[in-house]
């Protein structure tokens, strides 16, 4: 098992003119009432803790009477932009319980958690400094993945939805080792389709707890899946196996399991699986994914070192010529997007 080095502090990219016309154009470029540099203008926090008492790496903050009322109102707008339509008749039951911030990581979020005071269901959303690299993340695991996602963009600032699961460090130490045989040959399964994912789309340093497993109950039976939440380093790095989550030690537990229980012959044929829907996903969407991959192609998210390194790694892994061709990281992803798309429709082909 590789110890993947990751860079410490990627930088954080731009939105480009390009990828701001892309978002206007489908429904992500909205006018916010606040933004991520309003949120730090509190005034103390205090350690937030779990329930092993353990800290969590977020501060819950507060702010002076006044700013806090104005900010809470522009949250309550925010929250009902991103689920639903912006109406804002639903405001009066709407309450911020806490604004959490986390300085661990490059994003450093605010975690808003709003309650819905008529029946105290409440959920959470993110406030972000807005990065190119994550949206275009967060973009493409809306198109190849099994997996919508809500987010908005406003100039510099990033509103993100809450991802649910069970964070896959948490599950990994806790939870996987009581689940039964046939729990843990569907989740061997899972973490085979979420690694060839992740390696097509290249999505970086997914270690356990950048991705959330989540249960859910179908019959007599539980279902698991496996989903990203962390979309930082997408088309980043050069090293080409930081874009697949089985080099990671931390995620050694989960290599041991597929090793365990799938034989060689159904790894191979999940990987296969997984490509032909994702060529599916990309024909559903295809000139979507076209516009953003172009914007990409346009754009820097990247270091000229990265880009030499990672085509040169497909290049020898694939052979595909178009890699080493690749000037920059869109130019990759879009080798790469091809590269699935051209093997899919020559073997659906054979039986037409």
């Amino acid at each position: 098992m590789d110890d993947l080095k990751i860079s410490k502090k990627k930088p954080s990219y731009p939105v480009s003119k390009h990828l701001n016309k892309y978002l206007s154009i489908y429904s992500r470029n909205v006018r916010i009432p606040v933004f991520y540099e309003d949120l730090l203008r509190f005034q103390g926090s205090v350690t937030v803790y779990d329930d092993n008492n353990e800290d969590t790496l977020w501060i819950r903050v507060f702010y002076n009477d006044f700013e806090r009322e104005e900010i809470d109102l522009s949250l309550k707008k925010i929250y009902t932009l991103l689920h639903s339509d912006g109406n804002q008749t639903t405001i009066p039951f709407l309450n911020i319980d806490a604004i959490d911030y986390c300085t661990f990581g490059n994003s450093k979020p605010f975690r808003i958690k709003v309650r819905n005071i008529l029946n105290d269901n409440y959920i959470y959303f993110y406030v972000k400094k807005a990065d190119a690299s994550r949206i275009y993340g967060l973009e493409l695991e809306h198109m190849l993945s099994p997996y919508n996602l809500h987010f908005l963009v406003y100039k510099d600032t990033l509103i993100e939805e809450h991802i649910a699961g069970i964070p896959g460090d948490v599950f990994i130490k806790d939870m996987l080792p009581n689940c039964n045989k046939m729990e843990r040959s569907m989740i061997a399964k899972e973490f085979v389709k979420f690694n060839e994912r992740c390696m097509i789309r290249l999505l970086g340093d997914m270690r356990s707890y950048n991705y959330v497993i989540i249960p859910t109950h179908d019959f007599d039976h539980v279902v698991y899946r496996v989903r990203a939440i962390d979309f930082d380093q997408q088309s980043y790095e050069g090293k080409f196996k930081i874009y697949r989550p089985q080099f990671f030690k931390e995620n050694f537990k989960m290599v041991e399991l597929v090793s365990e229980i799938l034989r060689s012959e159904s790894v191979d044929q999940y990987k296969l699986e997984e490509r032909s829907i994702m060529a599916r996903r990309f024909q559903s969407y295809e000139s979507r994914v076209n516009s953003l991959v172009d914007c990409m192609r346009k754009d820097t998210i990247s270091t000229k070192d990265h880009v030499d390194q990672l085509k040169s790694e497909i290049y020898g892994y694939t052979k595909d010529l178009n890699f080493k061709k690749s000037n920059n990281m869109g130019d990759i992803l879009k080798s790469a997007l091809d590269f699935v798309r051209r093997n899919y429709e020559s073997v659906h082909t054979q039986y037409l």
